[in-house]
């Protein structure tokens, strides 16, 4: 698999993605600045990373999705290419129109810093084979504004359409109150696009891949797309 991670203005995980990439696939990626205009050829996947892209000016993720090298993102998605957003990459696909609806603050109006259960929705899926559906994960979470909102039509559609890819639950896989950081709605984490080659989520697989640092959770994300992309 060859894969590419965007480099912003303020990006601060794109070497925390390069090493999951780089356990999984056995090559590092090529790291790619914001105001290039294409993506090495041959590129199967493409990362945004998280981070504080142009200093979270005017809203999270708004300045990055009109950023030149998101053209190519929206082609290479266009063609079936693999686009991970993680934290402020689902942001910016949000604000890229790669996927539908917005990140807003958290409910409670406090950055979210800790380990968070997730709840896999879906394994059929690119980036999540590695997984069972509803199977319960943990990895972590470290965000302001995570709490996703879309209109009833737009989340009536995701729901019936099988695209939330993870749920914030708790240790028993149960959603909903305390087990829910932010006010997300349907407790969503993390959805498809309609063709599901595109994956936005808040929380940082990235970050759990090694015993050495809490877990190896998040090692299933990086190696299904190693097998998805051959």
């Amino acid at each position: 698999m060859k894969a590419a991670v965007i480099l912003f203005p303020g990006s601060n995980r794109e070497g925390d993605a390069a090493r999951a990439l780089r356990q999984a696939t056995g090559h590092l990626p090529d790291i790619v600045w914001h105001a290039d205009h294409d993506l090495p050829q041959g590129t199967d996947l493409v990362v945004l990373p998280g981070g504080f892209s142009y200093g979270d000016y005017l809203r999270c993720g708004a300045i990055a999705g009109r950023a030149p090298i998101m053209d190519a993102v929206r082609k290479h998605a266009a063609r079936g290419g693999y686009v991970l957003g993680i934290c402020n990459g689902f942001q910016i696909l949000c604000e890229s129109g790669l996927l539908p609806g917005v990140l807003m603050r958290n409910a409670n109006l406090h950055f979210v810093c800790k380990m968070q259960h997730l709840r896999v929705e879906r394994a059929a899926a690119p980036f999540t084979s590695a997984y069972r559906s509803g199977e319960v994960i943990k990895v972590a979470i470290a965000h302001g504004e995570g709490n996703y909102e879309a209109d009833d039509g737009t989340i009536e559609t995701i729901e019936k359409d099988g695209r939330v890819a993870f749920r914030y639950c708790d240790a028993n896989g149960v959603v909903g109150g305390s087990a829910n950081p932010n006010g997300s709605r349907n407790d969503i984490a993390g959805i498809y696009s309609e063709r599901f080659n595109v994956l936005g989520l808040m929380p940082h697989p990235e970050n759990l891949i090694d015993p050495l640092v809490g877990g190896i959770d998040g090692k299933g994300m990086f190696a299904s797309l190693a097998a998805a992309a051959g």
